[in-house]
């Protein structure tokens, strides 16, 4: 882990010294997701309401640009220069490095359609279960650490060997009690709203340290 990436960590430590119990979480969340990432997999991320929201957060910070730059290198400009000579200045001047990630939220046609025809518990597992590979990881936001759905997508995540990151509350719910994630970050409120409060900082912190790592 780079020294830049380390910092990440340490600075969200400092800027809410409420999070200090969760750092050892949060460093092996980071190292997770580095793994991920060399490895060639992708972050899945999962969640309702408010978190589901949060979901689709994290997916646009990673896809893109976040607080670096991220400049594609000469390897692409050769590619887009054989594959599309017409395009590839301007996608050179615009396009942005990612990391791959996808959200569970947003396939709405699927989903109602599963929902519909199966079972609405298990859309995100279905999910999973078409998408997921080992190489991947499974972020699981539920500030009740209960959401039925959310722990059979965890559920599907262990079964087809994807890595998994639970974010809660205090009690962590299920996903604690059980052990249903490798991983599970449980931020120190236990009201809905103020869970999710500290949600935020704490993802933000996630996309901060993968980006230093793979574009610092």
């Amino acid at each position: 882990m780079k020294d830049s990436t380390e910092k990440a960590i340490s600075t969200l430590i400092a800027r809410y010294p409420v999070l200090a119990p969760c750092e050892p979480d949060l460093t092996a969340a980071v190292e997770t997701l580095i793994t991920t990432y060399k490895n060639g997999g992708k972050l899945i991320a999962c969640g309702n309401g408010g978190s589901a929201a949060d979901a689709e957060h994290i997916v646009g910070e990673l896809m893109k640009g976040f607080l670096l730059p991220r400049k594609l290198g000469a390897d692409m400009k050769a590619k887009f220069d054989a594959a599309c000579p017409e395009s590839a200045n301007y996608f050179m001047k615009n396009l942005q490095g990612a990391l791959p990630a996808l959200s569970l939220v947003n396939t709405v046609a699927l989903g109602t359609a599963f929902a519909n025809d199966q079972a609405p518990d298990l859309v995100f597992a279905q999910q999973v279960l078409g998408m997921g590979n080992p190489e991947d990881t499974l972020l699981a936001i539920s500030t009740s650490g209960n959401s039925t759905n959310v722990l059979y997508a965890l559920d599907m995540a262990r079964a087809k060997g994807l890595s998994t990151i639970a974010l809660t509350g205090r009690s962590g719910g299920k996903m604690a009690a059980e052990h249903r994630a490798d991983i599970t970050i449980r931020v120190p409120e236990d009201e809905t709203y103020k869970i999710q409060e500290l949600h935020l900082p704490v993802y933000h912190m996630l996309c901060i340290a993968v980006e230093q790592e793979f574009f610092g």
